[in-house]
């Protein structure tokens, strides 16, 4: 069975049509990367796969579940899609405490530690998130969406603001998960990231979607 499925899948905004008919699926265990400008959908499609938003009309199943009909966040994801957002006066790693209390698999302190400083943050730093980089943003983003060992992770443009070093971590992190079983989604508009990473690579132009 697949893991997740778009079945005639349309979705507009107002007079826009944004995706028309999309139909694709994904296995378990894979590392899919979506490639397209900037506006053409990315966004939307993860949006929905997650359960965030809607569809118009079409099918999408989540290991045989309906999302189509009803808003569901959907059990074991990790997502970061778009800008990340925190409670801005407090430090990262309280931020993140915080969100793994809430998670229904949370995890040890140690471990966030530990990834907090494999992503060259400082788990002992209490500035405020609001005075964080964009990258030290980035990372902390990351780092909440692959905390709690999901079975799904949906990552919109991941290594947005890093540098080398810091993609280079995220890209060998990414391949562990997948290595040990997570389902990775992620759009990313380095062609690095898609090549090296990418089990499967799909378009999305002209409101379509297709394998490539």
């Amino acid at each position: 069975m697949d893991l997740v499925s778009f079945t005639n899948v349309k979705k507009s905004f107002g007079k826009e049509a944004v995706l028309d008919n999309v139909s694709f699926s994904l296995g378990q265990g894979g590392i899919y990367g979506f490639i397209g400008r900037n506006g053409s959908g990315k966004t939307v499609i993860f949006k929905m796969m997650s359960g965030i938003l809607l569809p118009d009309s079409g099918t999408i199943l989540y290991k045989g579940e309906n999302l189509s009909k009803k808003r569901k966040f959907i059990d074991s994801l990790g997502i970061m899609i778009e800008t990340p957002g925190f409670i801005p006066h407090y430090s990262g790693m309280k931020n993140l405490k915080i969100l793994n209390s809430l998670s229904s698999s949370p995890v040890t302190d140690e471990k966030i530690r530990a990834l907090v400083s494999r992503l060259g943050l400082d788990p002992k730093n209490r500035r405020p998130v609001r005075t964080y980089s964009l990258g030290m943003r980035q990372k902390l983003g990351i780092i909440q969406a692959v905390m709690n060992d999901p079975e799904l992770i949906i990552l919109d443009e991941p290594m947005n603001s890093l540098d080398t070093n810091a993609a280079n971590e995220v890209r060998g992190l990414l391949a562990e998960l997948n290595g040990k079983g997570a389902t990775i989604v992620m759009a990313s508009h380095i062609p690095e990231d898609i090549e090296t990473l990418c089990t499967d690579k799909f378009i999305i132009d002209n409101c379509t979607v297709r394998k490539c």
